[in-house]
């Protein structure tokens, strides 16, 4: 049975990296998957991504922000996600609805129960069967994102939005304790990489 696997934390967290490595060792086990990320994955969901991040459209409220993020996802669940579980095939994603509760839930103050009612619409209630946090102090994470340089427009947000979004990661994964697997993203690459694979392995080996 396909596996529906996310990918979460707070810029700078180095989820990109490891959501990479995932891809690599899907590759080297022949294992059928495919790979997306939010917002994005689809041609419309790409050209939602573009008004999201535009540092130019600072003006987006938060309800319109929440929206179009339940659009893109709805759009790529269509499109990709659900089609390639029907056929068997495993998904992973650069990000998931774990990401609207912490960002637009925690991190601008939008009512879960109101991201609860959307996600319900716009996706069906789709969860990951399996999430990888990686954590990360807020600090760190921001000086990742600055010394890689040219910020979107959540990456220019302040230091407390990113903690109140560290936060709701973090509650998050204590809520959905069976599905979140909460890696330190301070270690060193290899053991980061190396905790991901001992539980790709076992997820696989069932």
């Amino acid at each position: 049975m396909a596996k529906f696997i996310s990918l979460e934390g707070i810029d700078g967290c180095g989820k990109t990296t490891a959501f990479n490595f995932i891809k690599q060792w899907f590759d080297k086990e022949n294992i059928k998957t495919i790979a997306v990320r939010e917002p994005g994955g689809t041609k419309i969901s790409e050209s939602i991504r573009d008004i999201l991040l535009n540092k130019k459209n600072q003006s987006i409220g938060d309800n319109c922000e929440l929206l179009l993020m339940f659009a893109a996802r709805s759009q790529l669940i269509k499109e990709i996600i659900l089609p390639a579980i029907e056929k068997n095939i495993n998904v992973i994603s650069d990000r998931f609805v774990d990401s609207t509760y912490a960002y637009q839930g925690y991190g601008r103050g939008i009512p879960a129960k109101l991201i609860d009612q959307l996600h319900n619409i716009a996706c069906n209630n789709l969860k990951p069967d399996i999430t990888f946090l990686l954590d990360v102090d807020v600090k760190t994470a921001l000086k990742r994102v600055a010394d890689q340089g040219n910020k979107d427009r959540f990456e220019n947000e302040n230091i407390d939005f990113y903690q109140k979004v560290r936060h709701g990661y973090l509650s998050l994964a204590k809520l959905n304790h069976k599905r979140f697997v909460v890696i330190d993203g301070t270690k060193s690459l290899q053991e980061v990489q190396n905790q991901i694979q001992q539980n790709l392995i076992s997820i696989f080996s069932e």
